[in-house]
């Protein structure tokens, strides 16, 4: 029987403020410190906008008001003993000053704010192919609606 394909689901929070972007420094399971976008895996039961907010929260204890899908991203990440490929719902928005005394979720070193240039300079650090992707496509003024998600209630329905 062939196995069926099943992609990751991540979301990912993309947040400008005064020309510098929102970025986490995180710590891989092979030690190493990358750069990513607030992100992380949706869980069953879940929209991807809440999953977006609650993702943002964790890894930046900040709050994360998404205005706009920015859109979907599909990416093979290929390491040894891995192959892996993701898709990620994107989300654009602002957030809010970081919450005193909120621990950031394990594994999320700081928080960074580094302009688009930085980002581009840092490409070898990127935990995604998708990180400026999702930057570039911020700046050239991609904008979708946030309903252009749709989630039937079927999700929320415990099985």
């Amino acid at each position: 029987m062939v196995q069926r394909f099943k992609p990751n689901v991540t979301v990912a929070a993309v947040v400008e403020q005064d020309g510098r972007f929102l970025l986490v420094e995180e710590k891989t399971a092979t030690g190493q410190l990358m750069l990513n976008n607030p992100a992380g895996h949706l869980e069953q039961g879940e929209s991807p906008l809440d999953a977006v907010v609650r993702e943002a929260l964790e890894e930046t204890a900040r709050d994360f008001r998404p205005e706009f899908f920015l859109g979907a991203y599909l990416a093979r990440v290929q390491r040894p003993g891995d192959d892996i490929t993701y898709l990620r719902l994107a989300f654009g928005g602002t957030v809010g000053e970081q919450i005193a005394g909120r621990a950031l979720d394990e594994g999320i070193v700081r928080t960074l704010w580094l302009t688009a240039d930085e980002i581009r300079a840092s490409a070898e650090r990127h935990r995604s192919p998708l990180v400026l992707q999702c930057i570039e496509d911020l700046l050239s003024g991609r904008r979708l609606p946030l309903d252009a998600v749709h989630v039937h209630a079927s999700v929320f329905r415990p099985s």
